[in-house]
């Protein structure tokens, strides 16, 4: 067993492990594909996404705002259907109104009280700002991909939260929904990880990219984890 009394800084993902993204993803989307008569299973739903959102993040650098629209545009192209500007600009748009897991705010809060706290999120800096009062913690840092300038799994973001936080890697435990985006890039700079296995539609992996690795710690959610630190 991982010995959680041994760090003094967590990190988190955001969007999938403290947020219900996939609800919101759901509430966005499905809409626009029911208005040009579109039908597509969840899982398919979330795989699609997960592709057409990594492939938007290769590259030159987009704000995340406009990843996701080009999301939109992608399911259009996918599925043949034309979307119109407020449909592809609804799903960024829909970020303020994504909620969190009811398990999110309690953990949280249990964990602030024994550790310094850190978001490290694949987002904009005004998109968490409008997430960030749902979290019901002030977080000790808040490093996204637009302050690095790159998405996760980039080293890049990682390192910025290191310089940040000013944790060292054996005292830092990163928090993640995703395998691809959190727990592979982590633990290649010797962080430990947890990964938040969250049930899905698409098993392992939800919205994000499939991967397979191995976290030092698996946990359904994250009051599981608040109760293993306590």
């Amino acid at each position: 067993m991982l010995d959680l009394t041994r760090f003094k800084v967590l990190t988190f993902d955001c969007y999938g492990t403290m947020i219900d993204w996939e609800t919101g993803i759901f509430s966005a989307l499905r809409p626009i594909l029911a208005a040009h008569k579109k039908s597509i299973a969840d899982s398919a739903l979330l795989e699609m996404y997960s592709g057409l959102e990594a492939s938007a993040e290769q590259g030159e650098f987009l704000r995340y705002r406009d990843v996701l629209q080009s999301v939109v545009r992608g399911f259009g192209e996918r599925l043949g259907f034309s979307p119109s500007a407020a449909e592809v600009r609804s799903l960024p748009d829909s970020l303020a109104n994504w909620l969190p897991f009811p398990d999110t705010v309690e953990a949280l809060r249990k964990l602030k009280s024994r550790y310094q706290l850190a978001a490290i999120s694949n987002v904009d800096d005004d998109l968490f700002a409008a997430t960030a009062p749902k979290l019901g913690v002030a977080f000790n840092h808040v490093i996204t991909a637009q302050q690095a300038a790159c998405y996760k799994p980039c080293m890049k973001i990682f390192k910025l939260a290191e310089e940040r936080t000013g944790a060292t890697r054996d005292q830092w435990l990163h928090v993640g929904q995703s395998i691809y985006h959190d727990v592979i890039p982590a633990q290649s700079l010797g962080i430990a990880t947890v990964w938040v296995n969250r049930p899905s539609p698409r098993p392992g992996s939800g919205a994000a990219k499939a991967a397979a690795g191995k976290p030092e710690l698996e946990v359904p959610d994250l009051r599981t984890l608040a109760e293993l630190a306590s």
